[in-house]
């Protein structure tokens, strides 16, 4: 396995260091190739047979394969980290990867774990290469965030499930709501089953708001950072009478945006809500950062569980609502009762 390379591999940060311990940059420098290769075969964890935190703080390594200013998931993740940071202080010590490439998971995840005692690992496109390491380090602490919903945890790796259907299903509700032409259209990401699920969620939502509206197929792009795919998806979408998209991607966003106003259409936003100037019909809030926040105060009071575990409208976790755009007082009647049938457990989202 090569070693990440400045400007090229994955970025390693550590905001608060411990003393005496070495930067990032020194660490990545002494591990190499054959440091890599040895804590993959051996599988040498942090702090073999100990508590956590008897020695010191809880050493926290977070693993952001996308960019923590994607205005999408991993920078919501990001603000709480920071959030962790700034309200727990001494008690932890923090460092985070962002920016990988898919080929690079698996080492920077045995690189996190070699110097960690909890690991937490953004998005499931890492649950393959999650699933692989977390074994070969069983004294460190892993949870994935986004994983598979029917993923079986592992003695020492949690499921932590945003459940963005119960998010989308709002979300195709008010794009049903704001339609002019009754013909809407949902674009996500990596063809994942949580983002396929979203993806059905929300067709099930507008057919709740509004019968017979009509969804388009939904597009998966490969790829929840690539601007110049969305657009184009988005154009797509437009071209054909949709007149408001929902999405699950990250920085591809831009792309949707420039198409959405090109056209003189809509599209929901999130997960973390903005400005609602045009083209934005509203915004779904997933608030990865209160996961993040959950894990690690889990594990510093002992209640950490080798489970799923779900956040969301109909969890007493949450981290999820819908930042509504429209003055309309009927779309809000309308959005505020399909919530509540959603919290309620009334309504199966997909």
């Amino acid at each position: 396995m090569r070693s990440p390379r400045p400007g090229t591999g994955p970025r390693t940060h550590r905001t608060r260091p411990r003393p005496g311990a070495p930067t990032p940059q020194v660490r990545a420098v002494a591990l190499g190739t054959a440091g890599l290769l040895a804590l993959t075969a051996c599988g040498t964890p942090a702090a073999s047979g100990t508590d956590p935190t008897a020695d010191g703080p809880l050493a926290v390594g977070v693993f952001l394969p996308g960019s923590t200013s994607d205005t999408g998931f991993m920078q919501s993740a990001y603000l709480g980290y920071q959030r962790v940071e700034e309200e727990l202080g001494d008690e932890v010590d923090m460092s985070f990867v962002e920016e990988v490439a898919a080929a690079d998971y698996e080492q920077t995840l045995v690189r996190l774990a070699g110097g960690s005692d909890l690991v937490i690992s953004v998005g499931g496109q890492t649950d393959a290469d999650l699933r692989k390491v977390a074994p070969q380090f069983p004294d460190v602490t892993f949870v994935e965030i986004g994983g598979p919903a029917d993923a079986e945890p592992l003695e020492n790796l949690a499921y932590y499930d945003p459940q963005q259907a119960e998010a989308e299903y709002l979300s195709g509700a008010v794009a049903a709501l704001s339609s002019s032409t009754g013909k809407i259209g949902f674009i996500g990401g990596v063809e994942l089953p949580a983002i396929v699920n979203a993806s059905a969620a929300f067709a099930n939502g507008a057919e709740a708001a509004v019968p017979g509206t009509t969804v388009v197929t939904p597009q998966f792009l490969g790829d929840f950072n690539d601007p110049a795919k969305a657009k184009q998806a988005a154009a797509a979408n437009f071209g054909v009478g949709v007149d408001v998209v929902g999405q699950i991607v990250n920085l591809g966003k831009q792309g949707i945006e420039q198409a959405a106003d090109d056209a003189g259409a809509a599209m929901i936003g999130g997960p973390i809500p903005g400005e609602c100037t045009a083209p934005y019909a509203g915004y779904v809030r997933t608030d990865i950062g209160t996961e993040v926040e959950y894990a690690v105060q889990s594990v510093l009071d002992g209640t950490w569980e080798a489970a799923q575990v779900p956040f969301g409208l109909t969890s007493e976790r949450g981290g999820t609502e819908f930042v509504l755009c429209d003055d309309d007082p009927e779309i809000a009647d309308a959005l505020a009762t399909i919530t509540d049938s959603v919290a309620g457990g009334d309504v199966t989202p997909y």
